[in-house]
């Protein structure tokens, strides 16, 4: 596997993964009928990194790295990331993140933090306290979960310093 700038024709394999992830209303803000159309302002911005891990030429995930805020807060990065179902559990996760730390710290960025984090995604939870995020805020019912309805949602940050 390996992980490398996305291209313009990766468009709609990222779209495969990217509508995949989303459809279940579980982990992410994105409407689950988020159109293909919208996919180039989520996912490929100009003010954003997109980036893809490759394996015989199958894209199984996609990450972006972004400034968190315009301005005077645009020296904390943010970062989303995405796994395709069928390839959940072969450390691409992991992988994503790692990537993404070494890539902020060479874009600049003096930490890294993630807005909404899904409290009930404990997987996700638990592989970015693993590297060392931590929990800064909660936002009480800040997700309307597709099946659990309203949960709580984290705030996360890490420095880079």
């Amino acid at each position: 596997m390996k992980i490398r700038k996305a291209k313009t024709s990766d468009y709609d394999n990222v779209w495969k993964i990217f509508s995949r992830v989303i459809e279940t209303g579980d982990t992410y803000v994105f409407d689950p009928k988020t159109p293909k159309s919208d996919l180039g302002k989520h996912w490929f911005a100009d003010y954003m990194q997109t980036f893809v891990v490759e394996e015989n030429e199958t894209i199984l995930g996609t990450c972006i790295i972004k400034p968190n805020q315009i301005g005077l807060g645009n020296h904390i990065a943010n970062c989303s990331y995405m796994v395709s179902p069928e390839a959940q559990g072969k450390g691409i996760g992991k992988m994503l993140c790692e990537h993404s730390l070494k890539i902020a710290r060479e874009m600049g960025f003096k930490g890294i933090q993630f807005n909404i984090v899904v409290s009930t995604n404990e997987g996700a939870v638990k592989l970015w306290k693993k590297f060392g995020f931590e929990i800064i805020g909660t936002t009480p019912k800040g997700f309307r979960h597709s099946k659990l309805g309203f949960v709580d949602t984290f705030i996360m940050f890490r420095s880079l310093d």
